[in-house]
């Protein structure tokens, strides 16, 4: 009974180590280094657009506060905003 359950332990090692090993194989190959290289490129993409739409609210309340563009933002918000540029947008 004890040999049999050491056999089957090993197998089961034994299987376990091989899966590993055939994933990071995979995970090497020209098609593998393809997806992670896909993954990267789709995170890039989607960092640009985030940080461009960010770039695009701010520059909408710059534009605001320096009356640039008619806009809803009293005297004292536009101040604020101008002053302390860092900080959290007015009303939000």
């Amino acid at each position: 009974m004890r040999r049999l359950f050491w056999v089957a332990l090993g197998a089961t090692v034994g299987v376990l180590v091989v899966r590993r090993l055939n994933r990071v194989a995979d995970s090497l190959s020209p098609t593998g280094l393809g997806r992670s290289i896909g993954g990267l490129a789709a995170s890039a993409r989607e960092l640009a657009a985030t940080v461009r739409e960010g770039m695009d609210e701010r520059e909408q309340e710059l534009r605001i506060a320096l009356g640039v563009d008619a806009g809803t933002m009293d005297p004292e918000q536009a101040r604020s905003l101008i002053e302390h540029p860092t900080a959290s947008p007015p009303g939000g």
